[in-house]
């Protein structure tokens, strides 16, 4: 089990809801036991503040997704300073050298570790490899208790606290919490309770995943090829297996979804190539929608949004993920500094640094990657230009090319004091 879980025991299922019994008081509840969730409870975990953890899903259900993510070099060195990358590295692969290409244009872009000094570019995990790492990590930690499965029914601000009312199965709680950080999903709950506009755009395209196998060794580089279509990726997982990422109008990965194995790895090999010979789908297929979002503000009375409830992009890049784990290293600095100075971390002063910080680096991001969505998926002769330009001086400007692999890697703007404590 993990640390304090809170569950119904079976004597008290089908007992009649109680509120009567006294609120439990915490520093920080975080709704929302997923990747981002679990990285913030972790970074806090040695300051000295109690954690609430409300998670919807038994821990045993949430660890079983397929997911995928590609991890940048700071995220792995965020996992690092909160002390699971330990877990996590032999279960993932990395990748050094990312390949960048305009469909069959013959002019290649190729990054390696050695344009960064460093032994990697990043990596590729699958989501339970970092949600169990995550979990066993706060196991029996005496600051974090979890709540789980528990879904959250209503929050009330007050002044200098928020009231939070949890369902347990039959039951019904009440805790009170200098701050409630949202990390509850896309169509985040609190967000929308907290009246917090989002701005952005479905995109006309849909995202197609899977998981193959290739005849040949994927020789840990990453490929992302831009096709009129929508970017097309292939990352590198441990077993010499591949994650694709397929992007394409809607009713083409929708066709794509319907076809029969055979059909479907005839497809791939069109847009994947021969460079790794025959394909072997493993696993199911899926789709999921793509979409850029962006929070007008990050932060609430008593309430910070972290994660996909604070902003959303096109997968182009991978980039996705790597915001929420930045997210809650920002967020972790800044509460725990007003920690130790004696502020009131949920205080609107307090919170506003948390605000400016992140939004405006997400800003950066979000703005990237609808720049190369837009621009790739085009055949409008000035844009085919423009591109062709660009991955020209990507290829003969070593500034212009170490500009986008760090901003790739998340080693431009602010890093958190976590990772400088650690150089």
């Amino acid at each position: 089990m993990s640390a304090n879980l809170v569950v119904d025991s079976p004597q008290r299922q089908g007992q009649p809801t109680d509120c009567c019994q006294p609120p439990q008081t915490y520093d920080v509840t975080i709704v929302g036991g997923g990747i981002v969730g679990l990285t913030l409870a972790c970074a806090l975990q040695k300051s000295g503040l109690r954690i609430a953890l409300i998670e919807a899903q038994t821990q045993s259900v949430a660890v079983q997704k397929g997911q995928a993510y590609a991890i940048s070099l700071l995220s792995s060195q965020i996992f690092q300073a909160i002390g699971v990358w330990e877990a996590i590295r032999p279960h993932i692969s990395p990748f050094r050298q990312i390949r960048l290409s305009d469909a069959d244009h013959p002019g290649i872009v190729q990054f390696f570790s050695q344009d960064l000094g460093t032994e990697d570019l990043g990596y590729v995990a699958e989501h339970r490899v970092l949600l169990a790492a995550l979990q066993a990590k706060l196991q029996d930690c005496p600051t974090v208790d979890w709540l789980c499965p528990a879904t959250v029914v209503a929050v009330e601000q007050e002044a200098t606290q928020a009231v939070v009312k949890i369902q347990q199965g039959e039951t019904e709680r009440l805790l009170r919490s200098r701050l409630v950080v949202a990390a509850d999903g896309a169509r985040s709950p609190l967000r929308t309770a907290a009246h917090i506009k989002t701005y952005g755009w479905q995109y006309w395209q849909t995202c197609l995943v899977c998981t193959v196998k290739p005849e040949r060794p994927h020789a840990e580089i990453a490929y992302e090829r831009f096709w009129p279509s929508g970017p097309f990726a292939i990352l590198p997982l441990p077993n010499n297996r591949c994650r694709i990422v397929w992007t394409a109008p809607r009713p083409e990965a929708e066709a794509l979804l319907a076809l029969d194995d055979a059909s479907f790895v005839a497809e791939l090999r069109r847009r994947y190539g021969e460079q790794m010979g025959e394909l072997t789908v493993e696993g199911d297929r899926f789709l999921f929608p793509v979409r850029l979002m962006q929070c007008e503000r990050y932060i609430g009375p008593r309430l910070a949004l972290v994660g996909d409830a604070a902003h959303g992009c096109h997968p182009v890049g991978g980039q996705g993920m790597n915001l929420g784990i930045r997210d809650v290293a920002a967020l972790a600095e800044v509460i725990q500094r007003a920690h130790q100075a004696g502020q009131d971390w949920g205080s609107p002063a307090v919170l506003a640094e948390y605000d400016r910080w992140r939004r405006r680096e997400n800003w950066i991001i979000l703005g990237f990657t609808d720049f190369l969505v837009r621009l790739f998926s085009n055949e409008w002769l000035p844009l085919v230009l423009t591109r062709r330009l660009g991955l020209w001086l990507l290829r003969h400007v070593s500034p212009v090319k170490l500009a986008a692999l760090r901003l790739m890697t998340g080693l431009s703007g602010r890093q958190p004091q976590l990772v400088s404590d650690r150089g």
